[in-house]
């Protein structure tokens, strides 16, 4: 998997409202209304990555998640990112 260029990533950021590019990744916080909700959302996530074999870096803060996409063996972004990021949706 080959990484993507700024302009490819930009133009897919554009359908991914509340992702952000940071650096060689994309970020977003989800928040919900407890840590039980914000902990299934997470095992909803997970499924979703074991599915594609590509992994996000989770961060739970409560009822605060923060993910974050990068494909290492890419060195950096590549469409398996946007795609997960994309089944994650909002």
């Amino acid at each position: 998997m080959s990484p993507l260029d700024d302009q490819q990533i930009t133009q897919k950021l554009l359908a991914l409202p509340g992702w952000e590019r940071r650096g060689q990744e994309i970020r977003r916080t989800f928040s919900f209304s407890d840590f039980k909700t914000a902990l299934a959302f997470v095992n909803r996530v997970g499924e979703l990555a074991e599915a594609m074999n590509h992994h996000p870096d989770i961060d739970i803060r409560y009822s605060r998640v923060t993910l974050a996409l990068t494909t290492h063996d890419a060195g950096g972004l590549s469409a398996r990112d946007f795609e997960l990021a994309s089944r994650i949706g909002g």
